[in-house]
């Protein structure tokens, strides 16, 4: 850490406090050379996750679109937002779990198929018909039979 006032790399920390959300550390330094204070911020660097596209292209993980995607599976269904956003949390958390900074968007829809299952049977329905991409009505049928 470098003191803003004199330049100088020797400080010592006087007080470290957690943000509320603890994802921040402050941190109130003294410059041991020109004695003035002053206060840095820690924040653990997050590695974002690589999602591997079918056609094999990398896009950063969006939370966001994983949201859309939920929303438009679950629209007119009796599915609140704080559901939606706890299994937006689980799947976020599953790959948290894993030591893999790159995840295949098939793992993804697996992951939300298998939630949504449990959730919502016409948004599972509505998410899988997009996500298995039914070449005929007669699979599609026969998703829906294995669904009773």
């Amino acid at each position: 850490m470098r003191c803003p006032f004199c330049g100088t790399t020797e400080d010592r920390v006087v007080d470290s406090r957690e943000s509320r959300e603890a994802d921040v550390i402050r941190r109130r330094r003294e410059c041991t050379k020109c004695e003035r204070r002053f206060t840095s911020y820690e924040r653990i660097e997050q590695v974002p996750y690589q999602v591997v596209k079918r056609d094999e292209r990398r896009e950063p993980f969006d939370r966001a679109k994983l949201m859309r995607g939920l929303q438009v599976a679950c629209r007119k269904r009796p599915v609140p937002q704080e559901k939606l956003e706890r299994l937006a949390d689980s799947i976020e958390q599953a790959m948290q779990d894993t030591t893999e900074r790159e995840i295949s968007s098939k793992a993804i829809g697996r992951m939300v198929i298998e939630r949504l299952r449990e959730l919502d049977p016409v948004a599972y329905v509505r998410f899988a018909s997009v996500y298995r991409r039914f070449e005929d009505v007669d699979a599609f049928v026969k998703e829906l039979h294995q669904l009773r």
